[in-house]
């Protein structure tokens, strides 16, 4: 499907380099916009800026994800098991072991931290 569509000059300067990834920029925007209406978290974006908010030990240990990601790791790890990840899901797979990888070093200091408490 061919669409155009009408962009400011500043966000089209950050895109001319990036032309390829314009479907998976599109789909990963899409994906973060849906999942703002649940609750949990739905990428890095949204536990980085959580997590700039100097949460309580209590809240970081509460970090959950949201069902859609939860869905959508549940599905990339069946894929894995049973067909294989292309290139793009597997790209997809190492941005969510990165996001796992914070929120347990997170919780490694909250627990830590009540602990010392």
């Amino acid at each position: 499907m061919l669409v155009t569509i009408e962009i400011p000059n500043e966000l089209a300067a950050q895109l001319s380099n990036l032309e390829e990834d314009i479907p998976e920029i599109l789909e990963l925007g899409l994906r973060e916009l849906n999942a703002k209406a649940q609750s949990g978290f739905a990428g890095t974006a949204e536990v980085l800026e959580f997590l700039a908010k100097l949460p309580t030990p209590q809240e970081i240990l509460a970090i959950r994800p949201s069902e859609a990601l939860q869905a959508q790791i549940n599905q990339l790890l069946e894929k894995n098991r049973t067909t294989g990840l292309t290139t793009a899901e597997e790209k997809k797979w190492q941005q969510y072991q990165y996001l796992e990888h914070l929120v347990r070093l997170a919780k490694a200091e909250a627990y830590l931290r009540l602990k010392r408490s």
